[in-house]
């Protein structure tokens, strides 16, 4: 068994390290952020997404051979054996807003540390067991950062079916490859129950037709699906693998409240859950002990979570 961690690209406000080390920061003289981070206007939020965290001072960090990161993820491994850096693309680019803007459309893209970043952190670290999460507007640059270090990036499956731009035909299985971790659903996500409920009818026809189901067990489906991709990692989550409803999603994002608070009995899992897993798990090979997996830490974590 291996633990996957997650950790966000930027910090609180509030955080010891802002208080400890306030030079890293795009702080003011009196500790206040001067510029924040964000997400640029998108199709999802015409005034982009306002985060409030505040950006890193990266000339800094570079000053000081990326010290601080070095450390931070040297803490992390001593938590998890493989971590996921969400925001990935921030270390390429990031959206800068003034702090004192309520939204984010008046923002711009400032370049971020790029490989020298890595560089440093696997010169004293060694082998990185890093998952990027490279989801949302991706850019050239940042892929060739992703593969300059060999990180897997994220392919989901709810995200191959509905509306969607042109380039996000990636998430279809057919387009998956090696270098990625494929997920029916992350914690952002609904359950896939609760995304099947809210699919129109045009996307639930591709769906059936692609995988050749009927879709009565859509929860089954897309584990199926993720676990026949040729992505190095599958991971299910809980709520799909008991076949749950939208009831019982993790997070949705942009609320402040009442995420998080999920919880099951193991007498709630149904009884063929384990062998159900086990048997695609024999059939799409990614029983634990493959050779060649991406992330090399310990024992192969290849089997589907």
């Amino acid at each position: 068994v291996q633990i996957v961690g997650d950790a966000p690209i930027f910090i609180a406000h509030q955080s010891a390290e802002c208080w400890a080390r306030p030079e890293l920061f795009e702080l003011d003289a009196a500790g206040r952020p001067t510029v924040v981070a964000g997400v640029s206007p998108d199709v999802f939020s015409a005034t982009g997404q306002h985060w409030g965290n505040p950006l890193y001072r990266w000339p800094a960090h570079a000053a000081e051979g990326y010290a601080w990161w070095i450390e931070r993820i040297r803490a992390i491994f001593e938590l998890v054996d493989i971590v996921r850096i969400d925001h990935f693309r921030g270390f390429a680019a990031h959206w800068e807003t003034p702090a004192h803007h309520p939204t984010a459309e008046h923002g711009q893209w400032k370049p971020g540390p790029g490989p020298a970043l890595f560089r440093a952190v696997a010169d004293a670290l060694g082998e990185l067991p890093i998952i990027a999460e490279d989801l949302g507007f991706i850019t050239p640059d940042v892929e060739a950062l992703r593969r300059e270090f060999a990180f897997p990036g994220m392919r989901i499956l709810q995200f191959a079916w509905g509306e969607k731009d042109p380039g996000e035909l990636h998430f279809l299985p057919h387009h998956h490859t090696a270098d990625t971790v494929v997920y029916t659903g992350t914690h952002d996500n609904d359950t896939t129950w609760g995304w099947w409920n809210s699919l129109g009818e045009d996307a639930r026809n591709h769906l059936r037709e692609y995988l050749a189901c009927d879709a009565r067990q859509v929860h089954w489906d897309l584990i199926r699906a993720a676990s026949a991709s040729v992505a190095d990692l599958a991971v299910h989550p809980m709520q799909d693998v008991m076949g749950l409803d939208g009831r019982h999603r993790m997070n949705l994002p942009g609320t402040p409240t009442g995420n998080w608070g999920w919880r099951f009995r193991w007498e709630q899992v149904p009884g063929d859950a384990a062998g159900r897993l086990r048997r695609m798990a024999e059939l799409y090979d990614r029983l634990p002990g493959r050779e060649g997996r991406l992330l090399g830490r310990g024992p192969a974590p290849d089997a589907a979570f």
